[in-house]
């Protein structure tokens, strides 16, 4: 076991499940825009960084010109629907409890707001001291700039980001903060596995017995 005083969570694909709704506000958006709709599948490995990004890779180079309406029309939409079918991911809520005397801090690539109220609404934002959107574009995951502006004094010796995909991995990697990768969210192995993670768990419950 390791001694932390200060967890990192991700959110999408870590504790939460909101492929759904996040597709659903995808699709919403390109019908708004008179554009054929793109499959859940396609959707969801566009997810993980940032929204914009998001927005574009659901566009095409061909309908770049339409980015920023529909960065504002998915942005009205998804306010309202972010947790329509949204769920956690088992246990997280027993985790989050069970470390109720740790710092626990989100950093996302989605926009604050947006992870706010879905956190809000699935009934574990409390358990969080803030969160490290990705509201700056020239500062999101992979890059250390993430933790160094939102805390400078971190003792990174204590710390630990909790995430599914690559870009968590190396987060932590680039910052110097332990790192946990959990298989079950949207994060392929094979890109994961090669940056070798500190710990790896199946079920968000092993957490328990990493971290003392």
């Amino acid at each position: 076991m390791i001694d932390v005083n200060t967890i990192f969570f991700d959110v999408d694909g870590t504790l939460v499940d909101a492929r759904d709704d996040i597709a659903n506000a995808v699709n919403y958006t390109l019908t708004k825009l008179g554009l054929k709709k793109r499959p859940m599948k396609s959707i969801v490995s566009y997810i993980g960084t940032g929204v914009k990004d998001l927005i574009a890779k659901s566009l095409g180079s061909k309908n770049s010109a339409l980015s920023g309406e529909a960065v504002e029309i998915f942005s009205r939409y998804y306010v309202d629907h972010s947790a329509d079918d949204a769920k956690l991911y088992p246990h997280t809520q027993e985790v989050l409890e069970y470390f109720k005397d740790k710092r626990k801090i989100i950093l996302t690539n989605r926009y604050s707001k947006f992870a706010d109220i879905t956190l809000i609404k699935l009934g574990i934002r409390h358990y969080f001291e803030g969160i490290i959107g990705g509201d700056d574009e020239s500062c999101l995951k992979p890059s250390a700039c993430v933790l160094d502006t939102f805390s400078p004094k971190l003792d990174k010796d204590k710390a630990i980001i909790v995430g599914d995909m690559d870009i968590d991995i190396m987060t932590g990697k680039n910052s110097g903060v332990k790192t946990c990768w959990v298989t079950y969210g949207l994060g392929k192995s094979k890109d994961v596995r090669k940056l070798k993670p500190d710990f790896v768990i199946d079920d968000m419950l092993e957490l328990e017995s990493i971290i003392q």
